[in-house]
């Protein structure tokens, strides 16, 4: 049996192949070396029931998750993953490459993760060439959940968001500055908090404020990432992640400003990604 998963900071997406080809789809947390530990890590694989009855089975594992760019974090799933499936050959490797499989395939192309987190890489066909992104929510994330979250949140605390939002804000959220402070600076995973409120731009999406902001963060997002690549208007530029997905038409009508040719926007690769790891020799990029 084959266990393929993408994973980002706040969830983990997951198929599994039967011998049949038949597939069992599941979903847990995210799994983040960098904010679980390998116990914590373990704990998610044990929760999850759809997996349960075929842990002895599972054969190859090929995870791809956020935070897995070094080989000590790598090494945190691989144990984790090991501990769970005793029988099971594991791979584990940084999400952009799910991202690439699912997208770009084996053609060449560029492709950007636009998620809770963002990060980006060009891939040549062979191999992924390194990027000076991905340097994660304090220093980077641009046109991510986490960036939108934390302008969304800062501009209701400091009282610019304009009136007829911040009542809507409230009323969904309820936060005020000393609970945000508590829950940023002194609790787990506040990458993930922060991307919790970027689900509101989707019901005022209409709205001039959030046009704005979207714009401005996709913007920043191909100024600072996509055009670092010298042949970037040469290249198709593909897609992942809710925040792309569900801003689609606002991040199309920026990069085509930009003079980026958009290729794929998906959702979650995983469907793809299975497809592809199912049918083609994985090798290391």
């Amino acid at each position: 049996m084959l266990l393929v998963a993408d994973s980002g900071s706040t969830k983990a997406d997951w198929i599994l192949t039967r011998p049949d080809n038949q597939t069992i789809h599941f979903r847990t947390k995210g799994i983040n070396p960098f904010f679980l530990s390998e116990k914590e890590i373990t704990q998610v694989f044990q929760n999850a029931s759809e997996i349960q009855p075929y842990v002895d089975e599972v054969k190859e594992i090929y995870f791809f998750g956020a935070g897995c760019s070094s080989p000590d974090r790598r090494e945190i799933i691989s144990n984790a993953l090991s501990k769970v499936f005793k029988n099971a050959f594991v791979s584990v490797d940084i999400d952009i490459i799910a991202s690439i499989y699912a997208t770009c395939g084996a053609s060449e192309g560029i492709c950007c993760i636009l998620g809770t987190g963002s990060n980006i890489s060009y891939f040549d066909g062979t191999k992924i060439h390194e990027s000076k992104h991905g340097l994660g929510y304090i220093l980077g994330d641009e046109g991510s959940g986490t960036n939108f979250g934390r302008k969304l949140l800062t501009s209701y605390l400091y009282g610019t968001m304009p009136e007829e939002l911040s009542v809507s804000f409230k009323k969904k959220y309820n936060v005020d500055k000393e609970s945000v402070i508590k829950r940023i600076y002194q609790q787990p995973a506040p990458n993930s908090f922060l991307a919790s409120f970027a689900p509101f731009m989707s019901d005022h999406v209409d709205h001039p404020f959030i046009i704005k902001m979207l714009t401005v963060g996709f913007d920043e997002f191909v100024e600072t990432n996509i055009k670092s690549y010298p042949d970037y208007d040469k290249q198709v530029c593909h897609f992942v992640g809710s925040i792309a997905f569900h801003f689609k038409e606002i991040l199309t009508k920026v990069c085509e400003e930009k003079g980026v040719r958009v290729g794929k926007i998906l959702k979650h690769p995983i469907e793809e990604l299975s497809s592809f790891i199912l049918n083609n020799e994985v090798k290391s990029l």
